[in-house]
């Protein structure tokens, strides 16, 4: 069963120096109906205006992850961390007992990117954080895993049982993904357009899967996509 969150029935919160859609209930957006799905509680495609970010703020106990689509994100935390995100990288924090971080737009251009929560899978852990780059040739035409529970295939470790993948498609090209029984999963389509098992998708559409074995997704035109295989 697929059931596809449009685009535009997103929360939107325009800030003038942010630009922000909500995929789920998230700070003055509330919808009873999308709290999240399984353990993925906040999935915000954003937007930052060269020179501004989010100042020096608190998180707890949620693992964050961060996937930029354009320009950079200058990251520093409370644990030491810090550095230049792009796209092609993605970071993980986990915010566990107490973490103060900031993302501000370190380029000249538009920041774009998602900013992902998902709920770990206990309280109280101890803050860290991590960045690694996956290339293009990585996740052409297929689904690369970028996040996963125990660091499969050189991915970032995320606290909970959530194996995250990205692809890349041309035109035409397809990926296909093996859902194995009683897992779910939630695709978000962060750029371009295509098809899931057939159903037609666009840039911010998200679909939840439940009861499928097999989730084909072909590019109608190029995209890249993000796949949640949850418990």
């Amino acid at each position: 069963m697929l059931n596809v969150r449009p685009s535009e029935a997103r929360g939107h919160a325009n800030h003038g120096w942010l630009d922000s859609h909500h995929t789920f209930s998230f700070a003055g957006y509330f919808d009873p109906q999308f709290m999240g799905f399984r353990t993925l509680r906040v999935i915000n495609e954003d937007r930052v205006t060269s020179g501004e970010g989010f100042d020096t703020h608190p998180h707890r106990d949620m693992e964050i992850i961060t996937y930029p689509l354009s320009g950079a994100i200058a990251h520093r935390d409370s644990t030491g961390g810090q550095g230049l995100l792009r796209a092609g990288e993605v970071q993980r924090m986990t915010a566990g007992t107490g973490v103060m971080h900031s993302e501000m737009n370190g380029s000249d251009e538009d920041v774009h990117f998602l900013q992902i929560w998902i709920l770990p899978n206990q309280k109280g852990l101890k803050p860290s954080y991590e960045q690694k780059h996956f290339t293009e040739q990585e996740r052409q035409g297929h689904w690369r895993v970028v996040v996963s529970p125990d660091a499969r295939d050189n991915s970032l470790t995320v606290h909970q049982d959530v194996v995250l993948s990205s692809t890349l498609l041309s035109k035409g090209e397809k990926a296909e993904y093996a859902l194995a029984p009683s897992r779910h999963a939630w695709v978000q389509i962060a750029r371009g357009a295509g098809t899931l098992n057939g159903v037609a998708l666009k840039a911010g559409d998200g679909v939840a899967v439940s009861d499928e074995s097999r989730l084909e997704l072909v590019a109608t035109e190029p995209l890249e996509a993000l796949l949640f295989d949850l418990a």
